[in-house]
């Protein structure tokens, strides 16, 4: 009986071998590279490199500031990696990002569905500055997309930042995969709220005009509701977190820089003064206070990994073939910092952006909203309204922090890199 039990139990240990050759041989053959695919680190059988990422925050951590020299060192500035069945070429450098969406925009126009990726889409009192950043950007937004603005403690405001901020948050990620009606309930729920904030002469307020006439008219040009809250939602998403955060930056370096903070407003009351409000037509005339915006969005490193790409041909990148259907990430980290292109790559400096005169110049390498056919498209008002809000702060107050408190300048990274939270003192000048 005991030798039965031994033969069967070899038997089911064999069966299991074999299994897991096979599976292993499965994912190999699955998994093979191309012929001069780019190169990487070996990878684990079904986990890829995910392994290599667990002890820390975020991919976006791992790859953005802890790997990605190491990597571009070893493989180049062209390497793939893998996490579990998905692969990835991460693209490094001015050069050759410039090489991937500029030159070679056609080839890499695509984008690709991940899962992956798709979860990671008064007084002498101190305060927090982050909220009152996001409402005031967020003002400009409403004007442009309903032509009217709020006062902040507007509990109709509030309650349309809630609907923005929160209300996707509130279903699950699958949920927008399900049939059902709670795909048109966030649409009809914020458009409804809009358009009864809206002026009667906004955008937002022709264009549903616009669509009740197509209606009628039985017009099929692409104007929908769905298309409105979806171009609404997305000037509020990306025009607020993005140029918040940038302010928030440019605190957190002019108070730990205050012969830089004491330059830029010199500079604002040569030109402005203390009393007239600025405008972009001040902006030629301010050569050093925008160099040191530039430097701030360069040393913020808003988004540190472009939009993902994916190869619409077969292509070669740096000499490597790509196959079609690669999904393909440019490191604008790697741009921002690359020491063949910036003098003092790790050191805030906003001599990076002048000349021996003094006078701005904007350099190639700086590539904060992407290039080619996949450039922000909010990238002339981001520039117009961090002008505004940077030299009005600074015109109107000087910012410190807390005795003995230092500002952490390394940040946060998620889906954008912030910096940690932090309280300072506003004085009036």
């Amino acid at each position: 009986m005991w030798l039965y039990d031994l033969l069967f139990s070899l038997d089911v240990k064999a069966i299991l071998l074999f299994i897991v050759f096979f599976l292993l041989v499965a994912n190999f053959l699955k998994n093979r590279n191309a012929e001069n695919y780019p190169p990487g680190p070996l990878a684990l059988p079904l986990v890829g490199h995910l392994f290599n990422v667990q002890m820390y925050s975020t991919i976006w951590h791992f790859l953005c500031f802890m790997q990605c020299p190491q990597l571009t060192k070893a493989y180049g500035n062209v390497f793939s990696i893998r996490f579990g069945r998905d692969k990835m070429v991460f693209v490094c450098g001015y050069k050759m990002v410039k090489e991937a969406i500029v030159t070679q925009a056609e080839n890499f126009v695509d984008r690709p569905y991940s899962p992956l990726f798709e979860r990671v889409y008064n007084g002498t009192s101190a305060f927090h500055p982050a909220r009152l950043f996001n409402n005031a950007v967020s003002n400009i937004i409403c004007q442009l997309v309903m032509g009217r603005r709020f006062d902040y403690s507007d509990h109709n405001f509030q309650i349309l930042l809630k609907y923005l901020s929160g209300l996707y948050e509130a279903f699950p990620g699958v949920m927008k995969h399900l049939p059902g009606p709670h795909n048109k309930i966030f649409t009809h729920r914020l458009l409804n709220h809009i358009f009864w904030l809206s002026s009667h002469h906004s955008l937002t307020t022709m264009y549903l005009c616009f669509i009740s006439e197509q209606h009628q008219g039985e017009s099929n040009l692409g104007f929908s509701e769905a298309n409105l809250a979806l171009c609404s939602l997305d000037l509020f998403v990306a025009g607020t977190e993005t140029t918040s955060t940038t302010l928030l930056w440019a605190l957190t370096f002019l108070i730990k820089n205050p012969d830089v903070q004491e330059k830029v407003q010199a500079e604002i009351d040569r030109v402005i003064g203390q009393t007239r409000q600025p405008t972009m037509a001040d902006r030629p005339n301010m050569p050093y206070t925008d160099a040191v915006i530039h430097e701030i969005q360069r040393m913020g490193n808003i988004v540190p990994l472009n939009g993902l790409r994916m190869a619409a041909k077969d292509t070669t990148l740096g000499g490597y073939f790509i196959p079609k259907g690669t999904a393909l990430m440019p490191m604008l980290t790697s741009v921002l910092f690359d020491k063949n292109e910036w003098e003092t790559p790790d050191t805030f400096n906003p001599r990076h952006f002048l000349d021996a005169e003094g006078k701005f110049v904007r350099r190639e390498a700086f590539l904060p909203f992407s290039a080619g056919k996949r450039v922000c498209l909010g990238e002339g008002l981001a520039r117009m309204e961090l002008f505004l809000f940077f030299v009005s702060l600074f015109q109107k107050f000087t910012f410190s922090t807390l005795d003995g408190v230092e500002l952490d300048t390394e940040g946060v990274i998620g889906t954008t890199h912030v910096p940690k939270p932090f309280k300072v003192y506003a004085k009036a000048r």
